[in-house]
């Protein structure tokens, strides 16, 4: 039988099985509680949408007896169709086929659906489930994927790029995943790591498990890179779905409207009673922006990682804008290394693709501690602030409390570029907080009285008065106006419609230099 022959045999038995892999594999990966390949494009994408391409490739490998093993496809499914009516491209790694590892043409085909997806402005989505690159082809395997990563780096910031982790993804192919702008992983069947477990013990002597060491919950909660952590392939892909409606198909667009039947100048009088009087008292400013938002729908970005800062996706007047907002119900809303990474690459994204961003400040400083300054909060605060300042995106804060000292220059001030700033009568803008201040202006002062603690309240409620209230800050224009909290939602959508045309512009130059 010729190659021509068996290939179309080969198809045939395959089409029935419907994955490349046959149907004993197909159980497998079903009794694991994952889907094939197939039907995770075929449930992702609109119904009858699905257009395949390079569905005949095979490997080129003539070693190890390979050319007996001929798979149409070659374990990854690549092609484009459409999410909610707009175009997209897909690959799906099909881990029924040489454990989806990854080989010379399983490369091209990825990178082919992704130079279409360049040319044509459409977002490219990666379902990932593969045990890495195919021993058997050597550095073909190693150089098919610095092909894809290189087209990663080249795409960002030009079309949306969402990475599912569906599976293993282990060694060099955790860094595709990385420089895209969204990582999903599915809770007990997904895992990444550069080294596994068993490399790890004998180098380190260290033992671990995979789960431990590289599952959904870990990415999701300790290290960071994965930004969403779903149930089940099915939510993981709904998911996508829904991430991708926040966002334009292309750098050159703006994202799609969503009309919305919550009046746009709705007012809530429980926003009025959200902040505490006590300055020190904890609040949730998720209660704030879900009351702000159309129809109370927010989806939270690295919702279990860096807790002190929120960061998500919502609508105003069906308008897709980021939000950006300190948490004072979890270590106060400070400012630390975590959150400020979270929080700049957030407004990075943001920024690259034309969405608006509203920051809701109550932030009292940086967190203080060797290990903090140690760590390098210097420069990684200065990513957040960077971020900010670099965005030409419309930017709109509201000032709900606190905003001390470098933290209030950092959290989207009108001085690097903000363009429009609320505050609420409740705000405190100062260089630091009135205990703190009083403690150095009048420590001789104090030292001396008679009663130290009844004149230490009264210096606080004088410093109180006349510096950290938001009427100083208005009265040099760095308030634009002092709002009451239940009008929040009108003043934001307002803004957003004045600043509909906004064009900003940042100095010539091919990129600046970030503080990594």
């Amino acid at each position: 039988m010729d190659l021509t022959a068996k290939l179309n045999e080969l198809a045939r038995r395959n089409q029935e099985a419907e994955v490349a892999g046959g149907a004993q594999r197909i159980k497998r990966q079903h009794e694991a509680g994952k889907l094939t390949a197939r039907e995770r494009v075929l449930f992702l994408l609109d119904e009858g949408s699905f257009e395949e391409l390079d569905r005949f490739m095979v490997h080129r490998c003539t070693d190890f007896n390979m050319q007996e093993q001929l798979y149409p496809g070659d374990g990854v499914i690549a092609g484009y169709g459409r999410i909610g009516g707009r175009l997209v491209y897909v690959f799906a790694q099909d881990f029924t086929v040489f454990g989806g590892s990854l080989s010379e043409t399983y490369a091209i085909k990825i990178c082919k659906i992704m130079d279409l997806a360049m040319k044509m402005g459409a977002p490219i989505i990666g379902l990932n489930d593969s045990g890495g690159a195919r021993i058997q082809e050597g550095v073909v395997s190693l150089a098919g994927y610095a092909d894809i990563f290189l087209r990663n780096t080249l795409a960002s910031g030009v079309v949306p790029q969402l990475s599912a982790i569906m599976g293993p993804c282990a060694g060099g192919a955790v860094y595709s995943p990385a420089i895209t702008d969204f990582t999903i992983m599915v809770r007990g069947t997904s895992y990444m790591f550069v080294t596994g477990p068993d490399v790890i013990k004998t180098v380190t002597h260290e033992e671990v498990t995979k789960e431990e060491l590289g599952g959904a919950q870990t990415h999701g909660s300790v290290s960071g890179v994965s930004h969403f952590t779903a149930d089940d392939d099915k939510s993981c892909l709904t998911l996508i779905r829904e991430l991708l409606s926040f966002f334009p198909s292309n750098n050159l667009e703006d994202a799609p409207l969503r009309p919305s039947h919550d009046p746009p100048d709705r007012s809530d009088e429980s926003l009025n009673t959200i902040v505490p009087a006590a300055p020190d008292q904890p609040y949730d400013m998720k209660d704030i922006i879900l009351r702000v938002v159309d129809d109370g729908q927010y989806l939270e970005v690295h919702e279990d990682y860096a807790k002190n800062i929120l960061v998500g996706f919502a609508r105003l007047g069906g308008k897709s804008v980021g939000v950006v907002a300190n948490q004072p119900a979890h270590l106060a809303g400070v400012l630390d290394i975590n959150s400020s990474l979270k929080a700049a690459r957030f407004v990075r994204f943001c920024d690259a693709f034309n969405i608006p961003l509203i920051t809701f400040e109550d932030v009292p400083g940086f967190l203080p501690g060797t290990q903090q300054e140690f760590g390098g909060i210097i420069k990684h605060g200065a990513k957040l602030l960077y971020a900010f300042a670099e965005a030409t995106v419309p930017k709109i804060t509201v000032i709900t409390r606190k905003a001390y000292g470098g933290a209030y220059c950092v959290m989207s001030s009108k001085h690097i570029r903000a363009d429009i700033n609320y505050a609420y009568p409740t705000a405190e803008i100062a260089v630091m907080g009135p205990e703190g201040a009083v403690n150095i202006l009048y420590k001789s002062e104090l030292a001396q009285a008679k009663e130290p603690a009844a004149q230490r309240q009264a210096r606080v409620e004088e410093f109180r008065e006349k510096f950290a209230n938001p009427y100083v800050a208005a009265a040099r224009g760095f308030i634009d106006e002092v709002i009451e909290p239940r009008f929040t939602r009108k003043k934001l959508i307002s803004a957003l419609t004045m600043l509909e045309t906004k064009r900003d512009t940042n100095p010539p130059k091919k990129h600046g230099n970030l503080p990594i």
